[in-house]
């Protein structure tokens, strides 16, 4: 009992370190840190015809060849601080990006801890950008969605917002009771995304009413999967939950309890939910029941990741730099590469990784908060290069 109880508090201490790295990166938005001082961010990779989309923890948005990584632009995520809120000078500064950014058609759309939505042209980089809430504008830590000319993205106001993908013009906003760092699922005609207050909600897309909401008993992070009709998500409560997609009826709630917080996406294969937890562990539960379909597989260090499908294996990295493979039929896992190894330095895996035909995408970030991207041979993780996202 000793043991598991200083476990639990050994991983909450590794979360509450990782929001201190967000909100400590938020006095950017503020005003106090200068150019001089990079930004943080754990951006996801974003994949377009031959090309890679993804935030830098310089505070740019860049875009490389899928072939070699050569650099193809980078645009330069700038706002201009009228006042510092604690008596800092004004000055321009350079945003952080902590969601994945999202492509469609020739345009590539991404949000700004400083409340911005940015759209830039995938072949030029040229851009346009506005904030969600200009009077009040509050940090953007999830990711955008697009779909049905709208952009969908939540806030740290506790709002979702869909904008008009062509203008950025407000469509409509929704408030829940805290605030967002979830990034929306869009399925169909339906809006999935979760809250700080406790609840997963279904909104209409095209006009932003609340079809249903479900409660959990802690806060929301996660991006919800869509499998089968059925929203899974996990919860800060540590356990996870299936609820009917259409109706909102709970479904299940796990009778497992995590040791730690459910931050990274599930994943669902064969009628299998597997779920990354920052307890070090990969659950895996039957889908339509909940129960346990196996032991959990303990990897011993954090999957803040949101893991991938490689075939029938499921690609999970590890907080300190290690990737795993998980072979679905054994659910036996194998260490397939450790980036640390590969960098020669200390690093960190937060990002969401990137499957896309037999490459995989993995952005971590250095001791020194320097970005590099790694490109690994899906089935064997040799890597193919590796490039260096930060400002000389």
């Amino acid at each position: 009992m000793w043991i598991r109880q200083n476990k639990l508090l050994l991983s909450k201490v590794v979360l509450l370190l990782l929001i201190l790295i967000v909100i400590m990166s938020g006095l950017s938005f503020f005003g106090c840190i200068g150019r001089g001082t990079k930004p943080l961010g754990w951006s996801g990779v974003a994949v377009a015809d031959n090309s890679l989309f993804l935030g830098s923890m310089d505070g740019e948005l860049v875009a490389l060849s899928t072939s070699n990584g050569m650099r193809l632009w980078g645009v330069a995520l700038e706002t201009s601080a009228s006042t510092g809120t604690f008596g800092c000078a004004p000055e321009s500064t350079v945003v952080a990006v902590y969601g994945t950014p999202v492509t469609e058609g020739d345009l590539v759309y991404v949000g700004g801890y400083n409340g911005k939505i940015y759209v830039i042209d995938s072949s030029s980089g040229l851009s346009r950008e506005g904030y969600l809430d200009e009077d009040n504008p509050q940090p953007i830590v999830g990711g955008p969605a697009v779909a049905q000319g709208k952009v969908f993205i939540g806030c740290s106001d506790g709002k979702v917002y869909a904008l008009r993908a062509d203008s950025l013009e407000k469509v409509w906003d929704f408030q829940t009771g805290d605030k967002i760092w979830s990034t929306p699922v869009i399925d169909g005609s339906t809006v999935y995304i979760g809250s700080f207050d406790k609840k997963l909600y279904a909104l209409d897309a095209a006009g932003g009413s609340k079809k249903w909401e479900v409660e959990t008993e802690g806060a929301i992070a996660s991006p919800p999967l869509i499998y089968n009709n059925t929203v899974y998500i996990g919860s800060f409560d540590r356990h996870l939950y299936a609820v009917n997609a259409i109706t909102g009826k709970l479904i299940w709630k796990s009778s497992l309890v995590a040791d730690s917080w459910f931050w990274a996406q599930p994943l669902a294969y064969n009628d299998v939910i597997y779920a990354g937890c920052l307890d070090g562990k990969v659950y895996i539960l039957d889908a339509e029941s909940g129960d346990e379909v196996g032991d959990a597989i303990a990897l011993e260090n954090p999957v803040c990741s949101s893991p991938v499908l490689v075939g029938s294996s499921i690609i999970v990295a590890l907080e300190n730099g290690q990737v795993y493979t998980i072979d679905t039929g054994s659910s036996k896992a194998s260490l397939m590469v450790d980036i640390k190894g590969l960098a020669g330095e200390e690093l960190t895996l937060r990002a969401p990784l990137l499957a896309h035909g037999e490459v995989i995408y993995v952005h971590a970030q250095t001791k020194d908060h320097g970005s590099l991207l790694y490109a690994l041979n899906a089935r064997t993780g040799v890597k193919l290069w590796s490039v260096s996202l930060s400002i000389e």
